[in-house]
C-alpha cells in the first residue's frame, strides 16, 4: 500500500471524495471525524478535510477553520492551499503549524477576494492574488487607537 511510503505528518489536503477512498464511507460528520482520527493515528500524516468549514486533523486533535467562503469550491482552490501549505514548510514551519496557518491565510485570502468581487466570481488566481492581504489582515487592528489632536 502506498501509504506506507508517505514520511511522517505528511499534510494529505483531501476533498470529501478523497477522503472516501482513504477511510471509506461514513454515517454522519461525526463518523467521519472519528474514522479520520484512526486514519490519522495510524498513519501519522496531518489530514485536512476541506468544505464549507476545513477540518485539519492531527492524531485526536480536530481544528476547525472558519475562514474561506463557497466561492473557493472552484478549480485550482486546493491546488492554492496546498502550495501555502508547501511555502509554509519550505520556511521550516512545522507540518501542523503550516497546515492551520496556510489554512487560515487560504480562506482568508478567498475571503478578501470575494468581498471584492462577490462569491460567485472567485477563481483560484484570485486567491492568490490575496495572499499578501490576508497576511496583512493578521496584523490589522479591529479598533485602532485614535490620534490624539493637536
Amino acid at each position: 500500500m502506498l501509504l506506507k511510503s508517505i514520511p511522517e505528518k505528511s499534510i494529505l489536503t483531501s476533498h470529501p471524495g478523497e477522503l472516501k477512498r482513504l477511510i471509506g464511507d461514513w454515517n454522519d460528520d461525526y463518523h467521519k471525524i472519528e474514522l479520520t482520527k484512526i486514519f490519522a493515528i495510524k498513519h501519522q500524516v496531518i489530514v485536512l478535510i476541506k468544505g464549507a468549514h476545513t477540518l485539519i486533523i492531527n492524531d485526536n486533535d480536530v481544528y476547525i477553520n472558519t475562514t474561506g467562503n463557497p466561492g473557493m469550491a472552484t478549480a485550482g482552490s486546493g491546488d492554492v492551499l496546498t502550495g501555502m501549505i508547501t511555502g509554509l514548510l519550505s520556511q521550516k514551519y512545522n507540518p501542523l503549524e503550516a497546515a492551520l496557518f496556510g489554512t487560515y491565510l487560504h480562506g482568508t485570502a478567498g475571503d478578501i477576494a470575494a468581498s471584492k468581487m462577490g462569491i460567485e466570481a472567485v477563481t483560484a488566481s484570485d486567491i492568490i492574488n490575496e495572499i499578501g492581504e490576508s497576511y496583512l489582515d493578521l496584523f490589522a487592528l479591529e479598533n485602532p487607537p485614535k490620534k490624539e489632536e493637536a
